[in-house]
């Protein structure tokens, strides 16, 4: 009998959940599931008696270390500061150890221990990072086998509301952290064109978009991640002369985003005096110069921005409530913080609405004298608010390499991301399986 221990049952966890308990009766499988609370799970698995909720505090070490001895995998859905601890008593107990996060240079130097105890640390095995790595890294195996050169390579993802649950001006809702939301591309993005790096600072960078045409789906807006250089090397594509990583939003939302950051309200860097007490009004009039015209807000906002007040930018701003007289009630806080706040309030996922998760790569190579583009699409919708594309495509693959990892003992051992065919190939046909699968359109240039 083998048991799994997942910490964290978040909103990414439902379809991993189901997942594990479909598999466990016949691969003879106990699952604790473990979280400050877990009671919202109860009718969920009530009546799988092979499966255990555990309230449980990350912050006592001793809790940590009782459920990860009595595990054989530990899976951590927990946020991402949570795992250094969780993986580093993985290997003081000897436990595989998988998550959705990317890798750290902390749980990265653990690669040589992992390795002398036998282990598998699988990061990065969720969507994005994940599903990522795996299908761009067959894509290009099977491209390199026919003989092709790489070209280029430009990878893009978006979590997103579907077409028919699009009802903001934003063109979004929250489908996963929102915290994430808020501080996604901070700092420098880095990537490569015609062989040159090029940077893009984070002032800029929902300036600087691309116009994406998804395969049966239409035209996206995309912009630069933190950092793709880092994957020349991880994907085996050192001579290439563009790599571009991004992410992909709806038309109309870089717009919209880079207003919040030059007013600077996605700041996390300090915290603002008596928030609390604060109207959201308030907090917005202490960004904008002082003046002694007796101008509505709404007015002065836009002549500082340089917007028309009935722009599109304006509306999106107006539809978080920026503008209201509403207290904020939270003291002590970043700014970085009341805009997730506020996210979370302004743009939820109502229980009937759809999610879409969207990634494509698009490889330009040269085949014999032959310059050829290939383009491989995924796109997923969710059913409702709970079971969401984004869970799907996150908690699937972590259940699917928990699996492969329990029944192969000759698994990779040390710190890795699924950048190896004997993790991505048997992930990525079993997904297939199940109806998520990529698209593919080649064209001669």
């Amino acid at each position: 009998m083998k048991q799994i221990l997942l910490l964290g049952a978040g909103r990414s966890s439902v379809y991993l959940i189901d997942y594990l308990i479909e598999q466990a009766p016949s691969l003879n499988w106990r699952i604790t599931i473990a979280d400050l609370q877990t009671h919202h799970l109860q009718k969920q698995v009530e009546q799988f008696p092979f499966v255990l909720l555990v309230d449980f505090n990350i912050h006592i070490q001793e809790q940590l270390t009782v459920q990860v001895g009595q595990a054989d995998l530990i899976i951590s859905l927990l946020p991402a500061a949570f795992h250094l601890v969780v993986a580093q008593t993985c290997l003081d107990l000897g436990k595989h150890f998988l998550t959705a996060s990317y890798v750290s240079p902390e749980i990265k130097a653990l690669h040589e221990a992992a390795q002398q105890k036998g282990l598998l640390f699988l990061m990065e095995a969720g969507l994005d990072p994940g599903m990522d790595h795996m299908s761009a890294l067959a894509a290009i195996a099977k491209i390199k086998h026919k003989g092709g050169e790489l070209l280029a390579f430009k990878s893009y993802t978006g979590g997103l509301v579907a077409p028919e649950s699009d009802t903001n001006p934003w063109h979004y809702k929250i489908s996963w952290n929102p915290r994430n939301v808020v501080l996604a591309g901070q700092g420098t993005a880095r990537f490569l064109q015609n062989k040159a790096p090029k940077y893009i600072p984070y002032p800029q960078l929902f300036r600087r978009t691309e116009k994406i045409e998804i395969i049966g789906l239409g035209e996206l807006e995309g912009y630069a991640n933190r950092d793709s250089l880092s994957y020349r090397e991880a994907y085996g594509l050192e001579s290439i002369a563009t790599l571009i990583r991004g992410t992909l939003r709806w038309p109309g939302f870089c717009a919209a985003w880079r207003q919040l950051i030059q007013l600077g309200l996605t700041d996390d860097s300090y915290t603002l005096l008596h928030s609390g007490g604060r109207t959201y009004a308030q907090w917005l009039e202490s960004y904008l110069p002082a003046s002694s015209e007796n101008l509505p807000l709404l007015t002065r906002l836009a002549n500082y921005l340089n917007l028309p007040e009935n722009s599109a930018e304006m509306e999106a701003l107006q539809f978080l409530g920026l503008l209201e007289n509403e207290l904020i009630n939270l003291e002590n806080v970043t700014p970085a913080q009341i805009l997730e706040q506020r996210l979370i309030q302004k743009l939820p996922l109502q229980p009937t609405d759809k999610d879409l998760v969207v990634m494509q790569h698009e490889f330009k190579y040269k085949l014999g004298n032959e310059n050829r583009r290939l383009k491989s699409a995924l796109v997923v919708i969710g059913q409702n608010a709970t079971y969401t594309a984004m869970a799907k495509t996150v908690g699937l693959p972590l259940g699917m390499a928990a699996r492969f990892i329990l029944q192969n003992k000759n698994f990779l051992t040390g710190v890795h991301i699924p950048t190896h065919p004997e993790i991505y190939e048997p992930i990525l046909a079993e997904l297939k399986k199940l109806g998520i699968l990529f698209t593919e359109q080649e064209e001669l240039l």
